[in-house]
């Protein structure tokens, strides 16, 4: 099986580097939009068919996507279309229905910059540390900008997928942090709730970027799923 993730708004597929560097033959797909595009997507159904056109570019088969954040929901999307090579889903602080609060918009317009160096260590890590703190921050407004990083929020909060998820066919891993102000751990338990063969898995401590944070712990919740659908 490959493993394919799938970043979230307003990153790059650097936020899986932990993930990248621990799971062999991984790939991790860079949505389009960045760096700083005059006019990427902004639809969670515009992201997944660049994953279809990925997959298929790329012919690979029995794919298992991890999506961070606005990832899962792109995960969601393919989980929902049933491809021939999808083998599974992993949601990385995700959730079927991603409502953004208005103040976000409000501070990405209002500048990039400044919003990132307050947003990142109060929403993205439960104990924010310098360098994490400093990657995140670079990513956003390097690596993404202002224009796409608003175009992904928005593709986030006109998601809604709750009322289609007992359609979901493939095995499921709902992973999220004990502490994600973002993505609650609710949102893990109600997919895990409505989808067949879905499970849920809390990890102490952790924040929205749980995959950083807890890295070891992610990665093992990610290989035991891996092991019950091969």
């Amino acid at each position: 099986m490959i493993l394919l993730f799938i970043h979230g708004a307003g990153c790059t597929g650097l936020a899986f580097r932990e993930q990248s560097a621990a799971f062999a033959g991984a790939r991790t797909a860079t949505l389009p939009g960045r760096p700083s595009a005059a006019a990427g997507p902004e639809s969670i159904v515009e992201f997944a068919e660049f994953i279809e056109r990925y997959v298929s570019l790329n012919r690979i088969a029995d794919v298992v996507l991890c999506g961070h954040s606005m990832g899962g929901a792109v995960a969601i999307e393919q989980a929902l279309r049933q491809p021939g090579w999808l083998r599974g889903i992993v949601l990385v602080s995700s959730g079927a229905r991603l409502r953004v609060a208005p103040w976000i918009f409000d501070g990405i317009a209002s500048g990039l910059e400044l919003f990132a160096q307050e947003f990142v260590p109060e929403y993205y890590f439960a104990d924010p540390q310098p360098e994490w703190v400093d990657s995140a921050v670079t990513d956003m407004v390097a690596g993404v900008g202002p224009e796409q990083t608003l175009r992904d929020f928005r593709a986030c909060d006109a998601f809604d997928a709750l009322e289609r998820l007992a359609e979901i066919s493939v095995p499921l891993l709902a992973l999220t942090g004990e502490n994600d102000k973002m993505t609650p751990a609710k949102y893990a338990t109600a997919i895990a709730d409505r989808v067949p063969r879905a499970e849920a898995r809390i990890i102490p401590g952790a924040g929205h970027f749980v995959m950083v944070e807890r890295a070891e712990e992610t990665n093992a919740a990610i290989r035991s799923f891996l092991s019950r659908i091969v």
